[in-house]
């Protein structure tokens, strides 16, 4: 399997460009809960893995095992559709058990409330509610990776909730560390993030480093790194548990999708809830059973999460992207290329690092906003005219949204 969409979601945050751990490495790391991190549990297609018990479960088992639990996490790949139908399966199932359910969201900032609510009440249609709530400004990828759940949340009027911390302020955290933050900046996070678990270091580590790359870093970079990780760790936490305080039921379930590293061996949201909570907090993963390579995944360690449901392998994106990391730049509607995927569309039509986004088919490219909400129109097999400033030229390059074997994009002729 290639590298999650949050690690490289993380790689273009932070600047880091480095391969990564093999995913069954990453599954296979001996840290987490110490009653489990030494053993192994299965990895079952269309099943569900308890690694407490090793019990091999089906979806309608689930919510069974789940009777105490009131926070819930489930890690997602952020353009894996079958992630994405987890997610869905999971709230459905517990929703039928007769749970009332309530649905915590990466993809949007606490700040965002207002549109969200209208969503869940019913108010909005999909296309004011996409632009009211600013989608493709807080997240970015492709809407119908999770209109599904969106939908069956409409549908039966559970709430969703707006968990993350507004993105600047993260970034801040990482440029001027905790005591370098506006008072504004600092009301957006909580008061208390546990920066200090080695574990999580060395995940983190894992995840990103190769030799090369750490050969640049100094432990305080890493540290700065980590910090800013924390910190959206700690604010979905603290909102999460916001949401479930708020509401009037005691047995209320908060079922938070959020991309698989903040889940991953309870390190991420989980440990730093334990700040605040002190009940049953449980999470999910799906896990694919086999890695790009087409070699079997069949275990991972049983600390890599509460339950492993296992998927099928994943495949190519079901939407096209332009495959480069931007800035904006300071003081002018624009956008500057800081890194260009390999073999994604964007290099095969010789983007290159500092060129300054212009137009696509078209469209000024003023912010990230309009850039995703163009490329969320973009289908495998299109065509399209990139328009670029490269120093004092103007230059238009052609770009493919196409597929070859092997998963890389087709160059233009």
């Amino acid at each position: 399997m290639m590298p999650s969409q949050w690690r490289k979601g993380m790689a273009a945050t932070f600047l880091v460009f480095g391969a990564s751990l093999s995913a069954e490495e990453i599954l296979r790391l001996p840290i987490g809960d110490p009653a489990r991190r030494d053993r192994d549990a299965a990895v079952v297609l269309d099943a569900i893995t308890d690694t407490g018990s090793g019990a091999v479960l089906t979806p309608s088992e689930l919510p069974g095992k789940l009777t105490d639990v009131r926070l819930l996490l489930v890690g997602e790949e952020h353009t894996d559709m079958d992630s994405h139908a987890v997610e869905r399966r999971v709230i459905e199932e517990l929703h039928r058990a007769g749970r009332h359910v309530l649905v915590g969201l990466e993809m949007y900032p606490y700040t965002a409330q207002s549109a969200l609510d209208d969503w869940s009440a019913g108010k909005l249609s999909e296309d004011a509610f996409l632009e009211s709530s600013h989608w493709y400004k807080h997240w970015g990828y492709n809407w119908f990776y999770y209109r599904d759940i969106f939908l069956f949340a409409r549908e039966n009027r559970l709430r969703v909730f707006g968990v993350n911390a507004p993105r600047e302020v993260v970034s801040a955290v990482r440029k001027k560390g905790f005591q370098g933050l506006t008072p504004e900046e600092a009301a957006h996070i909580p008061t208390k993030i546990d920066t200090g678990s080695a574990d999580h270091m060395r995940l983190f580590r894992a995840s990103f480093e190769d030799a090369s790359f750490h050969a640049g870093m100094s432990e305080e970079q890493w540290q700065a790194m980590l910090n800013a990780q924390c910190t959206w760790d700690a604010t979905m936490a603290f909102q999460a548990l916001h949401a479930l305080e708020q509401d009037a039921d005691p047995k209320a379930i908060l079922v938070v999708l959020v991309g698989a590293g903040h889940v991953e061996y309870g390190l991420g949201i989980e440990r730093q809830a334990r700040q605040w909570f002190a009940g049953r907090i449980a999470s999910i993963i799906p896990v694919p059973v086999a890695d790009v390579h087409q070699k079997p995944v069949r275990a991972a360690r049983a600390s890599y999460a509460n339950f492993l449901w296992g998927v099928p392998p994943e495949g190519d994106p079901l939407f096209p992207d332009l495959g480069v990391s931007t800035r904006p730049v300071e003081g002018q509607p624009r956008l500057e290329v800081i890194n260009v995927e390999k073999d994604s569309p964007g290099q095969h039509a010789d983007v290159r690092d500092g060129d300054v986004l212009v137009s696509l088919d078209g469209t000024p490219l003023p912010d990230r906003e309009t850039l995703a909400r163009v490329m969320a129109a973009k289908r495998w097999g299109d065509a399209s005219v990139l328009v670029v400033r490269r120093g004092e030229d103007t230059v238009s390059l052609r770009l493919l949204f196409r597929r070859e074997a092997g998963g890389s994009a087709a160059k233009a002729p």
